[in-house]
């Protein structure tokens, strides 16, 4: 789970090499990424055993089509929620587009993983949640006081509240692919989402690239114009989010652990974005004393939300 929330919470650095290639063009590689990770680690980790029902080709030939059809609408649902949510970042920052799209896939994901998978302590798991969330709204006020409240918008607040209803909806499908009769385990479940979520994201990405939400037209000439470097930063930046998802998948599967708690720990992200863009990219650089303040709040509030969240399957 900790590597998971490590992995979720970095990917989008690879965004940031280059500012001048947009959102749009750099998806399509993402995704790309995100597909051969699941085939990677399928044939490695989840191949280990050709002989066991659970063997990557074994479970893929003998789930039932529930598993299959569950776990590729899951990742379709990703895939849409993510472009929203990282059109809302280039459209209102990072102010409107985390607190409302991240604190609602948090809340929205959470209580239905735990419907449909109810495992741990579900008074550490939610009060954790409301912790995580005091702390993503210290985080909003803190860039809100950086960059002003200029970037704001309806459009911004919609496809962020797009994005986190797809970010939260995804993964109740993926944990009812994970059970019952038949059923998929986390590797081929990975590679069904994967494929999922390519098949989503590029019309999607096709779509935003003709009807930008924030700049100038592009056509599929400016993304094959692109440099070697510049897509492999975007399958790069899908390599390390496949490996955040399998393990938050393998995390899930464990029956001490499920759904809710992992994913819950996997949107502790945000802390970790913001790890980032404190002491990397240097966003806070000359902030004031109410930011640093509110920094140091959101950091305290983040780490005991997520630890209450992970003692959850271990203490009663």
């Amino acid at each position: 789970m900790i590597l998971s929330m490590l992995c979720w919470g970095s990917w989008a650095n690879t965004q940031k090499i280059d500012a001048t290639w947009r959102f749009e063009l750099f998806y399509v590689d993402y995704t790309f990424g995100l597909l051969a990770a699941s085939v990677l680690f399928g044939l490695t980790f989840g191949h280990t055993e050709p002989t066991s029902p659970n063997s990557f080709f074994a479970n893929l030939h003998s789930s039932s089509t529930r598993s299959i059809v569950e776990a590729f609408v899951g990742g379709a649902i990703f895939s849409i929620g993510n472009i929203l949510l990282v059109a809302a970042i280039s459209v209102a920052g990072m102010a409107v587009a985390f607190p409302v799209g991240a604190g609602l896939a948090l809340v929205l994901g959470s209580l239905l993983n735990y419907f449909v998978s109810p495992a741990g302590n579900p008074v550490r798991i939610f009060g954790g949640i409301v912790l995580v969330c005091v702390a993503i709204g210290l985080d909003a006020l803190a860039y809100r006081d950086l960059e002003g409240a200029g970037k704001s918008s309806a459009k911004g607040i919609l496809l962020s509240i797009g994005g986190g209803v797809g970010a939260g909806l995804f993964y109740p499908f993926v944990a009812k692919s994970l059970t019952g009769p038949a059923h998929l385990v986390p590797y081929t479940v990975n590679f069904i989402f994967a494929l999922g979520a390519l098949v989503t994201a590029l019309p999607m990405a096709y779509l935003l690239m003709r009807k930008p939400v924030n700049g100038k037209q592009l056509n599929v000439s400016d993304y094959l114009a692109g440099n070697t470097r510049l897509h492999a930063w975007g399958a790069a930046g899908g390599l390390l989010w496949g490996l955040g998802t399998i393990a938050n998948f393998v995390a899930s599967y464990v029956p001490m652990i499920g759904p809710a708690t992992s994913f819950a720990m996997g949107e502790g992200n945000t802390m970790i974005s913001a790890l980032w863009g404190v002491f990397v990219w240097k966003e806070f650089k000359g902030a004031s004393a109410r930011v640093t303040i509110l920094l140091t709040l959101m950091f305290l509030f983040f780490l005991l939300g997520l630890t209450s969240i992970a003692l959850a399957p271990i203490v009663k």
